[in-house]
């Protein structure tokens, strides 16, 4: 185990000293183009983790225009150009498991042989001003594993309704991110792709248990989980929602409701189901000296209908709570971000599925409740240039004893390095323990319907990711 864990530093080794001596992108991202402001003007360490300027030019709509050159007119008011970013992610991903065989005796090749992810993501973002009080973000897949293009999409239309105080309205749908994606202003995960750690499950509470992908199974018996019982299926993702963010926002709180369905509109036939769902969220962001706070509760309702993987409706229920506390501020000079989550929702009842109309937990698809606790810290050993980060987690996975070991605890040890302020090389190592049956959890088999040599899970996972936005 050692000498695989070594060989898979010394091949990120050359992926590090090559990402470092790389030629430095000079284009920034769309929001950097329409305020002409650097990326640390918004961004807390490194993107996407928002500063104080940050979270109100979000939630103001993203319609600051900075010095971009106006169309303007009466009730007329956008930027003189469309300002548009790419965005990539690069990973190779190697865990400590061995490799299975399917069926027909082929390997069944995981991230314990070690994967090459290129690209990861790669997305088209397009965003900004619509008007004086109206923004859009617009984010368009070119990798997406076969799904429609279009990614995700909100339109906040804010106004302000006192003084340092803004009320909005905000459309939206995603493939992904949650109904959280229509308003939110921490960077702890409560929102699935704003968080420090690409080891997101590992270290955030929020997206363990809500952004787990450990949704309820559909009918479909393609990628079907050989883990799972006999003729049960696969695991479908939590993040999908489209719905309407009605938010208050001041520089010492903000609080939303949310009415959502969790489907990802865009995609055709999944516009089944109504706004039932909801989504309230509170957060109270004081200041203690030069540290900046942010203190927060999610609280997901309702029941709700859904498409699964085969095209037939599910039922599901869209319940759970989190807790986050986030600080930002510095120690001995040096920038220092500590979060903290706590997430727990309840467990789906028995015989569950789309076809007795009793309704599964969309967050949860084990028969008991399912919790976390995380704690990460990340510190700026070199400030803007720089990082470590050490996270733990705690966490009961909600299965029953025997099945998936209930406990599910990690450690994970991470770095970033910025190599431009729009280019960002990350490692991470993470831990987890182990199955009460001794199996760990990393590296699901590629097998269809089951394996002939069922592949060993591991116990720790490995990331290099070189990302970058222009």
């Amino acid at each position: 185990m050692l000498g695989r864990f070594t060989k898979t530093l010394t091949l990120g080794g050359a992926f590090v000293a090559a990402a470092i001596v790389a030629t430095p992108s000079q284009a920034m991202p769309a929001f950097a183009r329409q305020t002409g402001k650097a990326c640390t003007t918004c961004h807390f360490q490194h993107y996407p983790i928002l500063n104080e300027y940050g979270q109100e030019f979000k939630a103001s709509g993203y319609t600051d225009m900075g010095k971009q050159g106006e169309v303007k007119g009466k009730e007329l008011s956008i930027p003189g150009i469309f300002n548009a970013s790419l965005y990539t992610k690069v990973r190779y991903q190697k865990s400590n498991g061995t490799d299975g065989r399917d069926a027909a005796g082929n390997s069944a090749k995981t991230t314990h042989s070690g994967e090459l992810q290129f690209p990861d993501e790669f997305a088209l973002l397009i965003g900004g001003r619509v008007a004086e009080n109206i923004g859009f973000m617009i984010e368009n897949q070119f990798a997406g594993g076969g799904k429609g293009f279009l990614a995700g999409f909100k339109l906040p239309m804010v106004y302000k309704v006192g003084k340092g105080m803004k009320a909005g309205v905000t459309p939206f749908l995603t493939d992904g991110l949650g109904a959280s994606y229509g308003f939110e202003q921490m960077s702890t995960g409560a929102v699935r792709n704003i968080r420090s750690n690409e080891h997101r499950n590992e270290t955030s509470a929020l997206q363990y248990v809500f952004f787990g992908g450990s949704g309820p199974r559909s009918l479909d018996a393609a990628n079907q989980d050989p883990y799972a019982a006999a003729g049960t299926n696969t695991r479908i993702a939590a993040g999908a929602a489209s719905g309407v963010a009605f938010s208050l926002w001041d520089p010492a709180f903000n609080v939303a409701y949310t009415f959502w369905t969790p489907h990802h509109l865009a995609e055709a036939g999944s516009n089944a189901g109504g706004l039932s769902s909801g989504l309230l969220r509170a957060v109270w962001t004081p200041t203690f000296g030069d540290w900046s706070m942010g203190i927060g509760v999610q609280a997901y309702s309702g029941s709700n209908v859904r498409l699964n993987n085969a095209g037939t409706i599910q039922f599901v229920d869209t319940k759970g709570t989190g807790f986050d506390v986030q600080a930002h501020g510095a120690v001995a000079n040096m920038p220092l971000g500590l979060y903290f989550t706590y997430a727990t929702t309840p467990g789906s009842k028995a015989g569950c599925n789309n076809t007795t109309g009793l309704a599964c937990n969309l967050f949860n698809e084990n028969p008991n409740t399912k919790r976390a606790t995380a704690i990460l810290a990340e510190l700026g050993v070199l400030p803007s240039k720089a990082t470590l980060s050490l996270g733990y987690r705690s966490a009961n996975s909600g299965a029953a004893a025997g099945a998936d070991g209930g406990s599910d605890n990690s450690w994970t040890l991470g770095g970033t390095y910025q190599i431009t302020q729009n280019v960002q090389l990350q490692v991470d190592h993470s831990t987890r323990s182990k199955r009460a049956d001794g199996v760990g959890r990393y590296g699901v088999t590629n097998c269809t319907v089951a394996c002939a040599t069922p592949t060993t899970r591991g116990t720790s996972m490995t990331t290099f990711m070189l990302s970058a936005g222009f």
